[in-house]
């Protein structure tokens, strides 16, 4: 991890031109301060030197821990001013676009100021967050040191420049009024400004107003009864407040910057992958049925689930037909369809702050006990925000199981893109089958799961979509290959 800072040194000796030399730049600012009154100048001259009459430090700048990212929120801070600083130490919790992430420093030093405090949000990457001097610099010097003497934030940098520009010396001189001319003259008919019908107070008798402000009653919600509309002393006794006069019955919750952008990319999948949906209902019967003997002999060495014999599933489905296994890109102008060698599987995680899509890589060369394992780990670390970028970027695949509710009989998802497909995995049902007999016609039990892949039209035609799902039925309904 790359850490941009600047290097910020104070020359030991200074001079103001014209005059004698001063050696430090306490001097100047009484100086300064003595005339500033007197020129504009010297103000600034002054704030210039005052930005820099600090000791060397280094400004620590908001890191890009994400390569989409272009802001983040601060978390906890892990070290305080006057604590030293070594490389691989955790500085601050940052919130990113995609996880909750450690700042780890790889440098070496002592903090001397905390400029963003933890808590702030949308900080834009770049923005001074923090200063560091060497060993044995006085870091109580740093006490007022600002974020503008920093440099100022990253955004307020692109903004208008807010200074005066100089005055046309070319421009004419205003135009002197003739005072021949009348000064216009506002009519006195009214001492109040013209009021919309909407804002007026309405018609009210004195004693009714009396007895409204005495019992709270708002005016502007009561309907007169009275000649004209009049609100009578009648009307505010009989007023009585509707529910909704009680207080608001919502609440606004503040998005985080994971739910931003899980809605500007779901919105963009919508928006620009032309979506269409295939479903099957797979018989998992013999499935749950070597799941139950190879953990029984597992002796607790793993716990098999039917998702991981689902992600093997789609890998080995993904290989027999690659055309599923692509992605759309658009590089330099031109767009190509991207076949993907390998079987990175992105498994959806819900997770108390949104949902995340960690990455089981090169599945098509693990074993189901692997596999377990991995989305095990990966799944606690994301629901406790300690993935890394690379570990939720760059899946060629997605699979999405709400399987474990029993509510949920089928669903379609929304694609991750680039990637040109994901599965949606219902619950397992219990469901009764016919079964023709030379008696006749009995019934039997088999465990099922409905299943539906969503496809990106651009990369995978409707019969691509459809002999991948065929396979995949194949493959989960003969659950024996996924051990060869």
């Amino acid at each position: 991890m790359v850490v941009s800072v600047v290097r910020i040194r104070t020359p030991s000796v200074m001079f103001l031109k014209g005059g004698p030399g001063l050696r430090r730049p306490q001097h100047i600012h009484r100086l300064i301060d003595a005339i500033r009154p007197q020129s504009p100048f010297l103000a600034a001259l002054s704030r210039y030197y005052a930005s820099k009459s600090y000791p060397p430090h280094t400004v620590i700048s908001m890191p890009a821990l994400s390569p989409t990212m272009t802001s983040g929120n601060i978390g906890a801070w892990q070290k305080k001013a006057g604590d030293t600083l070594s490389p691989g130490d955790v500085l601050v919790e940052i919130e990113t676009d995609k996880a909750q992430m450690d700042f780890e420093f790889q440098d070496e030093g002592v903090l001397a100021k905390v400029l963003k405090e933890a808590g702030e949000k949308d900080v834009s990457v770049g923005t001074p967050i923090a200063v560091m001097v060497e060993e044995g610099t006085d870091v109580a010097s740093f006490d007022s040191f600002s974020v503008e003497d920093a440099g100022g934030d990253k955004a307020a940098q692109g903004g208008k420049d807010t200074s005066e520009p100089a005055e046309d010396v070319s421009k004419p001189p205003p135009a002197v009024e003739d005072e021949s001319q009348p000064a216009a003259v506002e009519s006195d008919v009214t001492g109040e400004r013209l009021q919309p019908s909407l804002d007026r107070e309405p018609l009210i008798s004195p004693a009714a107003k009396a007895i409204a402000l005495e019992k709270g009653v708002p005016i502007s919600a009561i309907k007169g009864t009275g000649r004209n509309g009049q609100i009578t002393k009648e009307d505010v006794e009989k007023y009585k407040p509707s529910a909704s006069a009680a207080g608001p019955t919502y609440e606004d919750i503040p998005l985080t910057s994971m739910r931003k952008t899980i809605a500007s990319r779901l919105q963009q999948s919508v928006k620009d992958n032309p979506h269409y949906f295939v479903s099957a209902t797979l018989s998992v019967k013999k499935l749950l049925k070597l799941r139950q003997a190879l953990n029984a002999s597992a002796e607790g060495k793993y716990k098999l689930s039917v998702n991981d014999f689902l992600v093997k599933a789609c890998a080995t489905a993904l290989l027999k037909v690659p055309a599923v296994n692509s992605s759309w890109r658009e590089e330099n102008g031109q767009a190509v369809i991207r076949q993907h060698n390998t079987v990175d599987i992105s498994v959806a995680v819900a997770t108390p702050v949104g949902l995340i899509t960690p990455v089981v890589r090169n599945v098509q060369g693990l074993g189901l006990a692997s596999i377990s394992s991995q989305i095990k780990d990966l799944g606690k670390r994301a629901r406790d925000n300690k993935l890394k970028p690379e570990e939720y970027q760059g899946g060629t695949f997605t699979i999405s199981n709400m399987g474990m509710n029993p509510a949920v009989e089928r669903f379609t998802a929304v694609i991750n893109p680039p990637q040109a497909g994901i599965l949606a995995v219902g619950t397992v049902r219990k469901v009764p089958v016919p079964i023709e007999t030379e008696e006749g016609t009995s019934v039997e039990w088999d465990d099922q799961i409905v299943v539906t892949g969503s496809f990106d039209h651009k990369v995978v035609d409707g019969a691509v979509g459809g002999e991948w799902i065929k396979e995949l039925k194949r493959v989960v309904e003969n659950p024996l290959e996924l051990l060869l």
